[in-house]
């Protein structure tokens, strides 16, 4: 088998990642954000300052996914993200140097795959201060069977009570033409050829595309609208998303926080196990 389950604890080196503030606008219009949400999508509307996405700790701490390359040689084409976590120290600048550093937080035996968790801590390349810090899983397909640990079971279960928020957002056909430019130029999500290929009747939305549609709602929702009070989510992807469909994201929430799930019109649960904090 090639990848290497002792590598738990390995770590990347240091890398660093630089943003202004078109990236920050230019994310927030990837994940939807339009003419009711200028603070987010304009950097000179008058009275209104330019402010950025929770979500788009994604983007400027990406660089912790690098941990990865320590497991060993793997098929990419097999990889597909599992789980997605942030948690924030403070409110993400318009523009900075975020410096990240990646390690292996587990590998679990799925039997027919494996699944790889990697943390990662940004501080501000100046002045050492936490930014943010990140938990993603993925699972590579064809990896598993050495006989070890299944891993943790999923929690933060939605309830089947009446949910306390609903948000709808639709998403619009070329959704992942704008999403990729901030960063993930896989294929998948654009060349409908490459699409057919692995098994999907056109390209799919990034589920890192649909998580930020499910931050937007939980900020406004739950936060007001303002950044400094998201504190963090986490949440697993179910199934995939098409550009163009609908995305109903339903709260329940319980003082500071709140567990949620996000669904298509056709009633898919594409992300689920979701559970955000925030300042209440």
């Amino acid at each position: 088998m090639p990848i290497n389950p002792d590598a738990v604890g390995a770590e990347s080196d240091p890398h660093e990642h630089s943003w202004t503030s078109k990236d920050a606008l230019l994310y927030a219009v990837g994940v939807g954000a339009g003419l009711d949400e200028l603070a987010f999508t304009t950097e000179n509307s008058d009275g209104i300052q330019q402010r950025v996405l929770p979500t788009f700790a994604v983007i400027a701490g990406a660089s912790g996914a690098g941990a990865v390359s320590k497991i060993g040689e793997f098929n990419w084409a097999m990889l597909v993200h599992g789980e997605q976590a942030i948690k924030l120290h403070g409110e993400i600048p318009v523009e900075g140097t975020a410096r990240t550093v990646g390690r292996i937080a587990g590998i679990y035996d799925k039997g027919s795959g494996a699944v790889i968790v990697t943390e990662s801590e940004s501080v501000d390349a100046k002045t050492g201060d936490p930014l943010f810090s990140a938990r993603s899983a993925v699972f590579i397909r064809g990896e598993g069977g050495w006989g070890g640990d299944r891993g943790p079971s999923a929690g933060n279960q939605a309830p089947d009570s009446k949910p306390d928020h609903v948000v709808t957002y639709s998403t619009r056909e070329d959704q992942a033409l704008t999403y990729r430019l901030s960063g993930d130029r896989n294929p998948l999500h654009s060349d409908p050829k490459f699409a057919k290929l692995a098994g999907f009747e056109k390209p799919i939305l990034h589920g890192l595309c649909t998580y930020g549609f499910t931050g937007r709602a939980l900020l406004h929702a739950l936060c007001d609208s303002d950044p400094s009070r998201f504190k963090g989510m986490e949440a697993r992807f179910s199934k995939p998303v098409y550009p163009g469909d609908t995305l109903t994201v339903s709260m329940w929430v319980d003082g500071d926080s709140a567990l949620f799930r996000t669904e298509t019109q056709r009633g898919e649960v594409v992300i689920d196990n979701g559970r955000v904090e925030f300042s209440a």
